[in-house]
């Protein structure tokens, strides 16, 4: 396995393996991490690192892979709260009263698609396979948020929703934010047909960046520039944002890729919280 990086580092402690982005390293309050295939319990097509419920493997198994890698990164396994995506554009503020949910206590919804909070202790969980993960940390108020934007999420501007929303319950200026994007599939690999294609022509961005057409009628779309639009479009600034070099579906033996796996996949999770 060879990992080139210019945004992210690649962490080992013993089999297990996760990622981090080189800039959220920097900040000093937060911890984060991004989960990889490698270092888990799980086995057959979930081998080995599944972070995802629901999907076929035993829940005994992804709990343990929750503690492997809360182990690993220095998180509370206690302190998770995870999300309930399904490709809409909720967000919610989360607290130490939401501990547990979604991992070893019950959903108390079925549509989250971000989280934010500004609490210590409260470790916010969301889950990618080739959508995009992004990652916001108010670097004066210490808030965060995190959020999933699939093709659906980002054309709804989940990003740019995250940013209002934290704006909103914490005060943050968007100027103060630090953002990280990915990884993800990347434009080398995302083709989709017209009419989603349309959809991103629609948002009113600079769409010669994010809207590729092919020869063969379908087009490549570019989600993490998109999404790097979007916070751009919210106010934050470009400086701060940190877009992934590293695409899901090329480094599918690190990495879970829905798209590389025609589906019969493990999920990877996003960690971040206020330390």
């Amino acid at each position: 396995m060879i990992f080139n990086s210019n945004t992210m580092n690649l962490h080992f402690k013993d089999a297990l393996a996760y990622l981090s982005f080189r800039e959220f390293e920097k900040l000093g309050f937060v911890n984060h991490a991004f989960s990889t295939r490698l270092g888990g319990v799980s086995t057959g097509e979930f081998n080995s690192m599944n972070m995802s419920f629901g999907r076929g493997d035993t829940d005994e198994n992804v709990h343990e892979n929750y503690r492997r890698l809360c182990e690993a990164i220095g998180t509370d396994y206690n302190d998770l709260v995870a999300s309930a995506q399904d490709h809409k554009t909720f967000v919610r503020r989360v607290t130490k009263d939401d501990r547990g949910i979604g991992i070893y206590r019950p959903r108390d919804m079925e549509s989250v698609d971000g989280l934010i909070t500004n609490e210590k202790g409260v470790a916010l969980v969301t889950y990618f396979a080739d959508c995009t993960p992004v990652l916001l940390a108010d670097t004066k108020n210490h808030a965060i948020g995190s959020c999933h934007a699939g093709w659906r999420g980002t054309v709804g501007k989940i990003a740019g929703i995250t940013v209002r929303r934290m704006c909103e319950e914490f005060g943050t200026d968007p100027a103060d934010i630090k953002a990280a994007i990915g990884p993800a599939i990347s434009k080398c690999c995302y083709e989709v047909d017209e009419p989603v294609a349309r959809r991103f022509m629609e948002l009113g961005l600079d769409t010669g960046k994010i809207v590729f057409p092919k020869d063969n009628g379908k087009y490549v779309i570019d989600l993490l520039e998109t999404n790097k639009q979007i916070l751009m479009s919210a106010g934050v600034k470009e400086s701060n944002i940190t877009v992934s070099d590293v695409c899901t579906r090329c480094n599918h033996d690190l990495i879970w890729s829905h798209r590389a796996t025609n589906g019969r996949r493990g999920g990877m999770c996003a960690i971040i919280e206020i330390v």
